[in-house]
């Protein structure tokens, strides 16, 4: 029996990413197809509690079902697996990100949030991004790379509770170097809101900011694999335990 795999993003149903890693799945197994009906970007983990979820079907990938959902990248997983599925998927696919999700973007990111939910449903999990913001991303420089990581992923069993945060460079297939699995940078934004004003004299914000990685020279991170022309491979987890400082804070007890 082929496996069952979800697939779903935060970049919208109709997102070229998506309509990519579709295709690629299909190749491994039968595809059902639920993601956000609009863009969800930086939703993180965000779930809907105060509004209605609508689903409706859709014809836009080669899938054995496919839906649009009006709620967020983690609603879809959950809507996948408690109605419209009602079964644990084999796989849970994410993306693919048109942009990168490497280091701190993870706690941000609708497509990785997916893949964490994946995770806590019991299936293995995968978030793909590439490091390209464009719209008009060329995908295919990834699908060797997506198709070797979704066929490992199948063949050998994940630890349970964990995905992986997979992030490709934008760069042409024969420059990317390979594979490495990694731990995530220390990152951050340095952020600021810009001040502007609409016609009507009403002042409004804008958020901005530049991404600094405060290790640059450790070779064991996601940001330098990027940088050097490998695609990241970053175990991840739900548990944001600080466990090493337990014992430390034993004095507040």
């Amino acid at each position: 029996m082929r496996p069952l795999i979800l697939v779903t993003n935060d970049d919208g149903v109709y997102a070229p990413g998506i309509k990519f890693l579709s295709g690629i799945a299909s190749q491994f197994g039968d595809i059902v197809v639920v993601a956000p009906d609009k863009a969800q970007s930086g939703m993180g983990h965000a779930i809907t509690i105060n509004s209605t979820i609508r689903i409706q079907k859709t014809n836009y990938h080669n899938a054995l079902m496919e839906y649009s959902c009006t709620g967020t990248p983690v609603d879809c997983v959950k809507m996948a697996v408690n109605h419209i599925l009602q079964k644990k998927p084999d796989l849970v696919l994410s993306g693919i990100n048109h942009g990168s999700n490497s280091s701190i973007n993870v706690i941000y990111s609708g497509t990785m949030s997916a893949a964490v939910e994946g995770a806590l449903e019991g299936a293995p999990s995968i978030g793909f991004s590439l490091c390209d913001y464009s719209i008009d991303a060329d995908f295919s420089q990834a699908g060797k790379y997506i198709s070797q990581i979704i066929s490992k992923a199948l063949e050998n069993k994940m630890p349970k509770g964990v995905c992986l945060n997979v992030n490709i460079p934008k760069l042409n297939e024969k420059e990317i170097k390979g594979v490495k699995v990694v731990r995530q940078s220390k990152a951050n934004w340095v952020e600021r809101f810009e001040e502007r004003q609409d016609p009507y004299g009403r002042n409004y914000y804008w958020l901005t900011g530049e991404f600094v990685n405060f290790e640059p020279e450790a070779t064991d991170t996601d940001e330098w694999a990027l940088a050097n022309g490998f695609v990241s491979v970053v175990p991840v987890q739900a548990d944001m335990t600080a466990h090493k400082y337990i014992n430390d804070l034993k004095t507040f007890e």
